[in-house]
């Protein structure tokens, strides 16, 4: 399906509480997980199954598996012109306020999903936490296996487990 260029306004507010210790950036949601409301709703996306073999348990209810684990979610962009969901299409890049929200909750990492969600922090984001990048957990990302992305993303735990 061919899809015109649309402004978009990210559609929901990031997953956090006051016990997120690792904050997870895409760049922006996908059509699917716009329509749905919630992070990574496309079927075809490995980042759930990937967090699933990470934290070893089975996910059944995201927001709630989020808390538990101390991760908060969030994306780069606050808005842009894009087509579809592809990543490649975002121009007029307008970035959401991660300043604030890392200055309310106990961050310690910054983890991004793809090369486009980390060269956005990089460029929009004055934030005093470095960011670290992990390949795209997207099916577009091919060349990556679910045993490459897990073993990627194990880092995640690292630092979600520490307790100071």
């Amino acid at each position: 399906m061919a899809y015109k260029q649309e402004q978009a306004r990210h559609p929901f507010s990031p997953v956090y509480d006051e016990g997120s210790r690792v904050l997870i950036l895409g760049s922006f949601p996908s059509v699917i997980s716009r329509k749905q409301g919630f992070y990574y709703a496309n079927r075809t996306n490995r980042f759930w199954p990937v967090l699933s073999a990470v934290f070893e348990e089975e996910i059944t209810d995201r927001e709630a598996f989020c808390h538990r684990h101390h991760l908060a979610l969030w994306d780069v962009i606050a808005s842009c012109t894009i087509s579809g969901s592809s990543d490649a299409s975002i121009h007029d890049a307008v970035p959401n306020p991660i300043e604030d929200l890392v200055s309310e909750i106990p961050v310690r990492a910054i983890f991004t999903t793809g090369k486009l969600a980390l060269h956005l922090y990089e460029r929009y984001i004055d934030c005093p936490i470095e960011a670290i990048g992990l390949p795209s957990t997207s099916s577009a990302n091919a060349r990556m296996s679910l045993e490459d992305l897990v073993r990627e993303y194990r880092k995640i735990r690292i630092y979600a487990e520490q307790k100071n």
